[in-house]
């Protein structure tokens, strides 16, 4: 299975929901695979999304196809660097041959959905050529409401399924807005609340990670959350 990450934006937690996929379908001893077709704002020898990924879940398949040095979109940071774009094509292909002996693999995007990969390619491309299903990563608080709907939408109109939207980094103090949200983001996105992951998840050890993945994910994920009180 192949299944694609998006976010609402950049900084959302795109990396910690993949991982926690990722830990949760590991446990159960599935083969994982997480491919970031291209990793800005990382220079070489730095550690990227997937390192990240594979330092919170020891052991799955990691696989980076390009990597610019600059904080842009990537179709930007490719330019600028003077290097090719990644197209979605071969984003595509190289998460198909990833499929062929991996038991789910998960692409993470960069930025938004609608981020450029190329002058006309997004990772909207992606997901239409392997007809896979797009996860929606969200912020919390005030704002997300909007960011989320527009981002189901335009997978709607697209034609692309989506399962539903995960909270990247719930705050440990929940402000009015972030409370609400938890009812209203699946009312009006049209898509269920699948989780939510705290903040500070990235810093925890594989094993803790692993628990805490279990807990804030739900059922249809492979975990065991449910919605708090708001």
């Amino acid at each position: 299975m192949i299944v694609v990450v998006t976010g609402t934006g950049t900084e959302v937690g795109k990396t910690i929901v993949t991982a926690a996929i990722a830990a949760v379908a590991a446990a159960r001893g599935e083969r994982v695979a997480v491919l970031k077709p291209a990793q800005t704002g990382v220079a070489d020898g730095e550690p990227g999304d997937v390192a990240t990924v594979q330092r919170l879940v020891p052991g799955i398949t990691g696989r980076e196809l390009a990597r610019y040095p600059e904080p842009l979109a990537p179709a930007t940071a490719a330019r600028r660097a003077g290097m090719a774009p990644v197209t979605p094509r071969a984003a595509a292909d190289a998460a198909t041959a990833l499929a062929a002996d991996h038991d789910l693999v998960l692409v993470e995007g960069a930025g938004g959905l609608l981020v450029r990969m190329t002058d006309n390619g997004t990772l909207v491309d992606v997901a239409a050529l392997l007809a896979a299903p797009v996860l929606v990563v969200a912020a919390a608080g005030l704002g997300t409401l909007n960011a989320t709907e527009l981002t189901v939408e335009a997978l709607r109109h697209r034609g692309l399924t989506c399962p539903g939207v995960v909270v990247g980094a719930w705050p440990a103090e929940p402000d009015l807005a972030a409370r609400c949200n938890l009812d209203d983001l699946p009312a009006t996105s049209g898509v269920p609340l699948l989780g939510a992951l705290p903040v500070g998840a990235a810093a925890l050890d594989p094993a803790r990670f692993a628990a805490v993945a279990r807990h804030s994910l739900a059922p249809e994920l492979g975990g065991g959350w449910q919605t708090p009180d708001a």
